[in-house]
This record gives structure tokens, C-alpha cells and sequence, in this order.
């Protein structure tokens, strides 16, 4: 009997198209890609909320006397207790007040002072060295000479606030004249803008991102200069509040206070990061991987 032996199956793998629409398919997606984001502010939120529960547990526990620091809930309590009786509302509309006064008289003079010696070489050789040499000076120890000049009432508050404000716009709005770029000045000579042309059109948009950098910088020591310019022969405001709270080792007032400025501080670079995006469109940046 004769047995034959059959040729043995191709092993070659099936090369035969498959229809995208096949359910049996599922597309390759990347591990990194698959896991779960969480959102930013969930994120941003996770330290603070942290930092509150590890305080509040020191001071439930007894580690963290109160006499030292009150508890989170304390304070919460007594800013509602100042907020209804008025004492709180009304010493920030006072603050305010005082840091929108140096606020606006500092931005007037930085950025004049920076104008004039950003883009005149006579102004830069007339205004440039006074002004570095007074932005050395420590501004808080102005203090005792502005009160002999103008007083105690709400002169040498604002003044000192427009001193803090003053340099670093200055410094910031200065440095931004500096660094436009040559070739965009070339450009617009070719293009045949006047002086002024120049200035409007390249030299002040090229340097409003350092002038904003230098808004964010002045707002953020205007309120370092309120907490100063507040405790010294002051009767009303968040600093006055904070003085006699001290007097009275009320720590759970003092930290309300505090509070209240990081917030203001915060508000006001807020806005200002607002103003940013709306005025700088048309500079691209780099947002975070």
C-alpha cells in the first residue's frame, strides 16, 4: 500500500486587507495618553487644602498652642466676626485706597523717567545714573524723613508706596526700550516711519511685555510698602488693624490680615495676567508641558 504524504500549509501571515470599521479593532493608544488627567485646578488646590488640614490637626491636637498661631476654624470665625461688624470692609477700602494713589503716581513717574531715559541718550545720561543710585537706598528707611516732610496723615503712606513702585517699573520699561531689536528698528526705517513712527509702532510695543513683567514686580512690592507705610502713625487701614492686634496677642486677627493682603496681592496680579493676554495677542509663548 503506497501512502502519499500531502505538502505541508503555507505559513505565510494573511496580508488581506481589513475594513477600518471592523469592531474586532481597537486603535493603539498610547499608555501615557490612556491615563486619567486631573484637572489644573484640582491640582493647584491639593497643597493649599493639605497645608490647611496639617494646620488644623497641630491645633486640634494641642502641638500648635494657639497663643503661637490660632487654628484655621478660629480665624475663620473671627474674619466673619470683622466682616459683620464692618471693621474689616472698611480698613481695606482705606488700604486700597492708599495703593491705588502710589500705584497710579508710581507708574506715572517710573515709566516717564524710563521713557525719557530709554529712548534719548541725553536723557539716559541725565536720569539714568540718579535713579540707580536712589534704587539702592532701602525705601522703608525713607520713612522717618518723609514723615519730617510731610507729616503723619496720608502723605508719606502714599510716598513710600510710589517709591516702591517707582524702580522696578522703571528698571523693566527701561530694559524693554533696550532690547528691541535692532533690525526691527532697520525695518521700520526702510519703511519709512518718522521718529515718532518708530517709537509707536515698533520700539513701545516691543517693549510693553517687559513693562508688564515690571507691573506685575511693583504691584507685588506696593503692598510690602502698605504693611510698612500702615504701622507707623496709622489710625485706620489693615496695618492699623494688625498693630493693635498685637498689642493685644490676638494672633488669630494678625493671620486674617495677612490673609487679606496675600489675597489683594493676588486680585491685583490677576488682573494684571488678564491685561497681559489681552494686550500681548500676538506674542506666542510658551505655556508648560
Amino acid at each position: 500500500m503506497t501512502i502519499s504524504h500531502a505538502p505541508p500549509a503555507s505559513k505565510e501571515p494573511d496580508i488581506s486587507p481589513v475594513s477600518a470599521s471592523d469592531p474586532d479593532l481597537q486603535p493603539l493608544v498610547p499608555t501615557s495618553s490612556r491615563r486619567t488627567r486631573v484637572p489644573r485646578w484640582l491640582r493647584r488646590t491639593t497643597g493649599p487644602v493639605l497645608l490647611l488640614a496639617l494646620w488644623q490637626l497641630l491645633s486640634t491636637t494641642g502641638a500648635l498652642p494657639p497663643d503661637v498661631l490660632a487654628s484655621p476654624g478660629r480665624i475663620a470665625r473671627v474674619a466673619g466676626d470683622m466682616v459683620a461688624d464692618g471693621s474689616l470692609p472698611a480698613a481695606m477700602g482705606t488700604s486700597l485706597q492708599r495703593v491705588a494713589g502710589g500705584v497710579l503716581l508710581g507708574l506715572l513717574v517710573g515709566t516717564g523717567l524710563a521713557l525719557v531715559s530709554g529712548l534719548f541718550r541725553i536723557g539716559e545720561d541725565l536720569v539714568d545714573a540718579p535713579v540707580q543710585m536712589l534704587r539702592t537706598v532701602p525705601f522703608v528707611g525713607l520713612i522717618p524723613l518723609f514723615i519730617i516732610w510731610f507729616g503723619i496723615g496720608e502723605a508719606p503712606k502714599v510716598a513710600i508706596i510710589t517709591l516702591g513702585v517707582t524702580f522696578p517699573l522703571y528698571l523693566n520699561v527701561y530694559a524693554g526700550i533696550r532690547g528691541v531689536d535692532a533690525q526691527l528698528i532697520e525695518a521700520g526705517e526702510s519703511l519709512g516711519l518718522s521718529r515718532w513712527g518708530l517709537v509707536r509702532h515698533v520700539v513701545l510695543p516691543g517693549a510693553l511685555p517687559g513693562a508688564m513683567t515690571g507691573l506685575r514686580y511693583s504691584l507685588g512690592i506696593a503692598w510690602l510698602a502698605l504693611v510698612f507705610a500702615e504701622q507707623v502713625n496709622a489710625d485706620s487701614g489693615i496695618g492699623f488693624l494688625m498693630v493693635q492686634a498685637r498689642d493685644f496677642l490676638r494672633t488669630d486677627v494678625i493671620v486674617v490680615c495677612l490673609v487679606v493682603y496675600a489675597f489683594l496681592g493676588l486680585l491685583a496680579d490677576f488682573i494684571v495676567r488678564s491685561l497681559e493676554k489681552v494686550l500681548l495677542q500676538w506674542r506666542p509663548t510658551f505655556t508648560g508641558r
